[in-house]
């Protein structure tokens, strides 16, 4: 972000600073291309779960099937209106160079790289209903909302030519029971990475944005990212988590509360399923049995790769065992909702 040029900055401004300008631009996509983009297969696949568990591999992995469409840093800053931009604006037309994202992972982007950004459509339409000055709350969207919801991914299929759409949206863990619900032959993935490791990296990546410029703090606040760093407003299933966001302690009580809040949605929904991450990496018997679970051929992964260990740092010893007991049993579900045995194949 620090090398947009000052008209992407303001271009940005003008398309994702003010709500209601952004839902001028949608009406005026869905007055002009709505009529004319596929009906919903429903068929979808969701990748969801706190931020640092692999969900943006996962859904690059899927994307890279080619069998889904899906919202990418081309379609920026005018998310809303992905096929009136394209019309405008040369951008994505070719990839481009790719780049290390600004997260510093590894994960190279270029302007056709899928990328978390339908989280727009939430804040611009019902933000106020979740988004809190001291964190983000469980959110149940109406049938009206999720139906718009619906359309801006007909919008999105129209532009790619596909009939199958995936996102990656962490902040659908707030709304995950009511979408899953709502949109019963969709596929709802949720990574399950290792408490230690996750909130080892958690912590990294809040020290590494803490003192992220002005720009940067707007653009994330614009994307609903708010999962570290200098914007950080944590999710809240029940208490805010106690403690000082650069130690340990507080992303395992954050990890805690998620994956508590997430265990019955899962338990109670078939299309919900916990992905374990590490083993999801390592063994292609893994990434066969999702492929298999949201019905793609399960070719050769080419984006998954071993994760290395964090180094947790000193933490609450209690703390450490009771996600690492929740962990275990979740993992459990997730390995036996997708046929595997024991831990992958």
């Amino acid at each position: 972000m620090s090398d947009y040029s000052a008209l992407d900055r303001v271009l940005h401004r003008l398309a994702l600073a003010s709500p209601a300008r952004a839902e001028m631009m949608h009406d005026i996509e869905r007055g002009a291309f709505l009529k004319s983009s596929p009906e919903d297969t429903g068929r979808h696949v969701f990748v969801t779960g706190l931020a640092r568990a692999g969900t943006t591999i996962l859904m690059r992995e899927i994307h890279r099937t080619g069998e889904f469409g899906s919202l990418t840093y081309a379609d920026m800053p005018f998310v809303l209106a992905p096929n009136l931009w394209a019309k405008l604006s040369r951008k994505g037309h070719e990839p481009g160079v790719k780049a290390e994202r600004a997260h510093g992972d590894g994960i190279e982007v270029d302007t056709q790289s899928p990328e978390a950004l339908d989280e727009v459509y939430w804040r611009v339409f019902d933000g106020k209903a979740y988004i809190g000055a001291d964190g983000l709350m469980p959110h149940d969207p109406d049938d009206d909302l999720i139906d718009g919801y619906r359309d801006l991914i007909r919008l999105v299929l129209r532009k790619t030519g596909k009939t199958r759409y995936v996102s990656k949206n962490n902040n659908n863990i707030l709304r995950l029971r009511a979408l899953a619900d709502a949109m019963p032959e969709a596929e709802f993935l949720v990574p399950l990475r290792r408490p230690l490791d996750h909130a080892a990296s958690l912590l990294g990546q809040h020290a590494r944005f803490r003192d992220a410029d002005a720009f940067t703090q707007d653009y994330m606040t614009w994307l609903g990212h708010h999962e570290f760093g200098a914007t950080h407003r944590p999710f809240l299933f029940g208490a805010r988590p106690s403690g000082d966001p650069m130690a340990m302690d507080y992303w395992l009580r954050l990890w805690l509360s998620v994956y508590a809040a997430l265990d019955p949605i899962e338990a109670e929904c078939p299309n919900v399923t916990f992905v374990p991450y590490e083993a999801l990496s390592a063994d292609p018997a893994v990434w066969a049995a999702v492929a298999t679970r949201i019905g793609v051929p399960a070719g050769a992964a080419g984006e998954l790769r071993p994760v290395p260990d964090k180094a947790p740092g000193a933490h609450d010893a209690g703390l450490g065992r009771e996600a690492e007991a929740l962990h275990a049993r979740l993992s459990a579900r997730g390995f036996g909702t997708l046929g595997l045995g024991g831990e992958g194949s």
